[in-house]
């Protein structure tokens, strides 16, 4: 079973994941709608099982919840995917949401690095700041060891933009950590 459990509590986040990488119920909540959608969309596009509980500092803004879920989320995928071995380790896909288009890439290497080239016409949808995506992809892929590169080709809508991005994460996310019975896929026999 490629599964995995993670907590973090610090005096502004309280957050509970538990992540099947093969499937399973999925059920979010963070305390912001729009992002409990983006992640319900992750989970289920990815074909992932993901239970997500957090208590955030609302009060103060999104901020603390977004970035704190991806660390959390990131080190779930670190735990679930152990040494990498018998994954396919690169993924890519476009997803267009309307009039909106993205592409995502992924390299599950152990080595974590962000390239994130997107612009958001609106400053918000619902609770939350759209600023906060970049915020998000970066502790979640810091924190998983994965590369990840995100673009937005184009849109006008912020919501579009922002679910097409998810999305494509999510697909190449799912082509990358699909299982391949093969030993660790590099010439070094083993990724880090």
């Amino acid at each position: 079973m490629r599964t995995a459990e993670a907590n973090r509590t610090s005096k502004e986040t309280d957050i509970s994941i538990k992540l099947n990488l093969d499937g399973g119920e999925v059920k979010i909540n963070t305390g912001i709608g729009f992002f409990d959608h983006m992640l319900e969309a992750f989970a289920v596009h990815g074909g992932f099982g993901l239970d997500i509980t957090v208590k955030g500092d609302l009060h103060v803004d999104c901020h603390h919840t977004i970035e704190d879920t991806g660390i959390v989320l990131g080190k779930a995928f670190a735990q679930a995917l152990g040494d990498k071995s018998s994954i396919e380790r690169f993924g890519s896909f476009y997803i267009p949401m309307d009039e909106a288009l993205s592409f995502a890439a992924v390299d599950i290497s152990g080595r974590p690095f962000l390239i994130f080239n997107a612009v958001f016409p609106q400053e918000r949808t619902g609770d939350y700041d759209c600023c906060m995506t970049e915020e998000f992809m970066r502790a979640f892929a810091f924190n998983a060891g994965i590369t990840l590169h995100i673009k937005n080709e184009y849109g006008c809508n912020s919501h579009h933009i922002i679910e097409s991005i998810f999305k494509a994460v999510a697909h190449a996310m799912k082509a990358a950590c699909k299982t391949n019975n093969k030993d660790v896929l590099s010439t070094k026999g083993m990724l880090d």
